[in-house]
């Protein structure tokens, strides 16, 4: 039986295939913060590590040094400090989806129209899926739910069975918080009430409380920098405190010739604050499924980032785009792949008497409105 090939009067699928990940990469709200070296929020990882157990996907975390060093002409050698490095497995799985078109009595159009509507929607699934992946990891929250607190259902397969799936941790002891109206508490969903809502103050505490505990900043000029990373409700009545705006007022925008500052609605003090309706919430929660003593509050989750937060392997280097014809050629599908994983980095923190630790991010629950 003779195959009729689709692309013979068509661009290669190479062409297609690099069109797609700029549109993936365009779509991507993480892209700003990610990059391939430790000094940024997500740490891009496209090579494999090989050990004695086989070749695997890696990140590395060495934390900063914390020794007295040597004074005057004291000798240092024999008693030099030692980098401490934690290295941690990054699980992949392939992850896949595609489109068929209608038939050519429906689709009436050139075959190059079909492929470019198939490429933005594909692409902006998977730009979509890894930024809500993403803000799951680094919340603590399965990726059996929704960014919104609902079930995750729908076609496919569940996303709980991603071989990283299993790897999503919920934040660590230091390193979750509630706002309880005043001041920061710890971390504890059923304490969550009406009157936890945000203020100046949470974002000075949760700072000074990032520097105590050693999550590293990235450096930006030369300064240093953490993200914020809110709901637009949670921003909304930040911007309602007084002293908040009186923050803005006097810091404003710098640095906009970095890329993290895309999209960024203020900068002040080092911190970076963006605003992103995936930010965990449970407003589709299910009843019981909430927050507070009755689980029937509304709660949000915002994060304090700084290095390496998370890691995220591209091992296929991007995608792959496949076409397969159906039905005697009368329709086709086109399909998109590639093997990836996420992973938040857990460190023995000495900053927290060798305990683990979220390595890069902290997460503080409060009231949403």
């Amino acid at each position: 039986m003779a195959i009729t090939n689709l692309a013979a009067s068509q661009d290669p699928f190479v062409n297609w295939k690099k069109d797609s990940i700029r549109v993936f990469r365009e779509a991507l709200f993480f892209k700003k913060m990610m990059g391939s070296d430790e000094n940024n929020i997500v740490q891009y990882i496209t090579e494999l590590k090989k050990t004695d157990t086989g070749t695997r996907a890696m990140i590395g975390l060495i934390p900063d040094l914390k020794g007295n060093g040597v004074v005057g002409d004291n000798d240092l050698e024999g008693r030099e400090e030692s980098m401490d490095a934690f290295w941690q497995d990054i699980n992949v799985d392939l992850h896949r989806n595609g489109v068929v078109s209608k038939g050519k009595k429906n689709d009436r159009i050139a075959v190059f129209k079909v492929r470019s509507e198939a490429r933005d929607r594909l692409m902006r699934w998977k730009a979509n899926m890894v930024d809500e992946l993403l803000i799951l990891a680094a919340s603590g929250i399965s990726f059996g739910l929704k960014t919104d607190g609902g079930i995750r259902g729908g076609t496919g397969d569940a996303l709980t069975s991603l071989d990283f799936s299993a790897d999503v941790m919920p934040p660590s002891s230091n390193r979750h918080f509630n706002y309880n109206g005043t001041n920061l508490v710890a971390g504890d969903t059923t304490q969550i009430a009406a009157g936890f809502l945000p203020k100046y103050g949470m974002v000075v505490d949760l700072m000074a409380e990032a520097r105590t505990r050693g999550i590293k900043p990235i450096q930006i000029g030369g300064q240093d920098h953490y993200v914020y990373l809110c709901h637009p409700k949670h921003f909304a009545q930040l911007k309602k405190d007084p002293d908040f705006r009186d923050a803005i007022i006097s810091a404003g925008l710098r640095g906009d010739s970095n890329a993290i500052y895309t999209g960024a609605t203020v900068t002040m003090d080092g911190l970076i604050i963006h605003v992103n309706n995936k930010v965990f919430n449970t407003r589709n929660a299910l009843a019981g499924a909430k927050w507070g003593a009755a689980q029937n509050v509304n709660g949000t989750r915002s994060l304090l980032m700084g290095a390496q937060a998370l890691a995220f392997a591209d091992i296929s280097e991007n995608m792959e785009w496949e076409e397969q014809p159906k039905d005697y050629n009368n329709r086709y599908g086109i399909a998109i792949s590639n093997f990836y994983g996420i992973l938040k980095p857990q460190f023995q923190s000495a900053y927290d008497n060798d305990t683990v630790q979220d390595f890069g991010v902290m997460a503080v629950n409060s009231y949403f409105a």
